[in-house]
């Protein structure tokens, strides 16, 4: 199952609306990625499951603090 390994964001259930507005259930699937990240602080990378959503925070403030706030530990 497509699931970030860092803050847990998984698939979320929406509708499909048609032109006559009948709604039937679909997926919303999460764009979670395989990434090697860097962690200065280790001096090492580490493999990780995580949405390009995460990726963007962890540019702005770091992987270590990123994985602190959401309880992960590297």
């Amino acid at each position: 199952m497509a699931r970030s390994q860092i803050t847990g964001k998984r698939r979320l259930l929406a509708n499909n609306v048609s032109h006559s507005n009948i709604k039937t259930k679909r997926w919303q699937q999460v764009n979670v990625q395989l990434r090697r990240l860097w962690v200065p602080e280790l001096k090492r990378f580490v493999r990780l499951y995580v949405t390009t959503r995460d990726l963007r925070t962890i540019d702005r403030v770091g992987i270590l603090a990123f994985a602190q706030q959401h309880g992960f530990k590297l």
